[in-house]
């Protein structure tokens, strides 16, 4: 593997033998990382979002788990 700094950009090579799938997670992960520095959005703002996702979740799917 190699790994080069070049003008604005982080270069990465890898063989081409790498499992793709295990090469595509840590890529998601760091596409999520680079999105994430650049919100504004505050812990409190994002737990509250957690919060009402699993609720509509909930209320959605829970006829499949309680009968």
């Amino acid at each position: 593997m190699e790994i080069e700094r070049k003008d604005n950009e982080i270069l990465i090579r890898v063989s081409a033998n790498t499992d793709l799938t295990g090469l595509q997670r840590i890529l998601d992960y760091i596409k999520f990382r680079e999105i994430a520095s650049k919100s504004k959005v505050t812990q409190k703002q994002i737990d509250e979002l957690a919060r009402e996702s699993k609720t509509a979740w909930w209320e959605k799917n829970k006829s499949r788990f309680i009968k």
